[in-house]
C-alpha cells in the first residue's frame, strides 16, 4: 500500500530546503524513534531508498511450548482416558 506524500520547498534567504514528511502509520510500522539518523539512496530518477544506519532491536515475544498450558483440562488427560463428562468416553471404540 502506497502513502502519497507532497515535496515542500522552504525558501530562506541564505538557504533552500526541501522536506518530505511520511504519515504516522509509516513512523508507527518502522518503529522510527524522535532524532533516529537516516540515510537516502538515490536508485534512479524515480526511486528514492530510505536506509536506517542502525535500526532498533526486535525485542520478541517467547512462543509457548505445545502442551505447556495447564489451563486446558484436555491437555493433561492420558490419551484414553474419560473427557471429564460423567459416564462418557473420548467417543473412541474399544
Amino acid at each position: 500500500m502506497g502513502y502519497p506524500t507532497k515535496v515542500q520547498l522552504i525558501n530562506r534567504k541564505a538557504s533552500r530546503q526541501w522536506y518530505i514528511n511520511f504519515p504516522a502509520a509509516v513512523a508507527q510500522a518502522m518503529d522510527f524513534r524522535r532524532g533516529e539518523v537516516v540515510e537516502w539512496l538515490i536508485e534512479d530518477r524515480s526511486t528514492l531508498v530510505l536506509k536506517r544506519t542502525a535500526a532498533p532491536v526486535l525485542e520478541l515475544k517467547k512462543k509457548r511450548q505445545a502442551g505447556s498450558s495447564t489451563s486446558s483440562k484436555a491437555s493433561s488427560r492420558k490419551p484414553g482416558a474419560p473427557s471429564g463428562s460423567k459416564g462418557r468416553t473420548s467417543g473412541r471404540a474399544s
